[in-house]
């Protein structure tokens, strides 16, 4: 758990010092990789994380409800990050303000979600591998925190306030996975829990890698690299999820 953890803090951290060293541009190269990310992200929610839901709840209408809720959370989220979490880096001039917290907050919110698909095995029914949901993480945390990076630095000038906000956001993924460990072990967790807390992150995630499908498109017009990207990072999830 804590070597997961400790890849998933230095993933989110380590783009703030590329970006303030060498800079980070919106180009058609990173829009590929939002694509793979997107398609990847979308395949491991429908073949992964919405069954586990399903199946650690007991209950597909119980599952269904807070997927539902785990969807519009996100979009409240997005209300006050401007999209970050799903690579968003355009920055408005009125995020020189109070918007920056509420971003913060916003992504710190978001992260301590996502932690929580990472929970100790042994508090699901199945034991499964989670490498499938540890590539996932992986992959839409990269653009996730370049993109943060990048709004950082336009907010800020202070090189410490931006390594220290970029610092507190890769530590929200780890607290998430230790927090749902000490849930589960409390008296107050049910047998269900991890199958809620599956089923609102999967309606997060679905938010989310969407968005970046009609981001990325907003004329839903797609080229042919854009969809063998896409293709491509469906297919991986797949490869993944049944051979590893």
């Amino acid at each position: 758990m804590w070597i997961n953890a400790s890849i998933l803090f230095w993933i989110a951290f380590l783009p703030a010092v590329l970006v303030f060293r060498f800079g980070m541009k919106n180009s058609d190269r990173y829009k590929y990789i939002l694509s793979f990310s997107g398609a990847y992200l979308f395949s491991i929610t429908i073949i992964h994380i919405l069954p586990e839901a399903i199946t650690e709840t007991g209950d597909v209408k119980l599952a269904g409800v807070f997927v539902l809720l785990g969807y519009y959370l996100q979009m409240a989220i997005e209300y006050f990050s401007t999209g970050v979490e799903h690579g968003h880096m355009h920055l408005h001039h009125h995020h020189k303000g109070k918007e920056k917290y509420y971003i913060l907050f916003a992504m710190c919110l978001h992260g301590l979600m996502e932690g929580t698909l990472l929970m100790h095995p042994s508090h699901m029914h199945e034991e499964g591998s989670h490498t499938t949901l540890m590539i996932g993480m992986i992959l839409h945390k990269i653009p996730e925190a370049f993109a943060l990076a990048t709004v950082l630095i336009g907010m800020m000038e202070a090189k410490r306030a931006i390594f220290g906000w970029q610092f507190l956001f890769a530590l929200a993924t780890p607290v998430g996975i230790y927090l749902s460990d000490v849930w589960m072990d409390s008296p107050w967790a049910s047998e269900r829990t991890p199958g809620i807390l599956f089923a609102l992150v999967a309606g997060t995630f679905m938010y989310i890698s969407t968005t970046i499908f009609f981001e990325a498109n907003p004329q839903h017009k797609y080229t042919s690299n854009r969809i063998w990207m896409a293709l491509l990072g469906g297919s991986a999830a797949v490869l993944v999820e049944y051979i590893l």
